[in-house]
């Protein structure tokens, strides 16, 4: 029962983490221009 007082602050931490990751991510336009990396990444004549 002890272990509850640790895995949930820590599940949370975890998730407050994640969230601000994904948000830091948005604000920096990472997510912009996801189809157009792929479709380079396969280009032949790209490389």
């Amino acid at each position: 029962m002890i272990i509850l007082w640790v895995l949930v602050p820590l599940s949370l931490l975890l998730l407050g983490l994640a969230t601000w990751a994904f948000f830091w991510a948005v604000d920096n336009n990472q997510f912009e221009q996801i189809e157009q990396d792929a479709q380079r990444s396969l280009d032949d004549e790209a490389l």
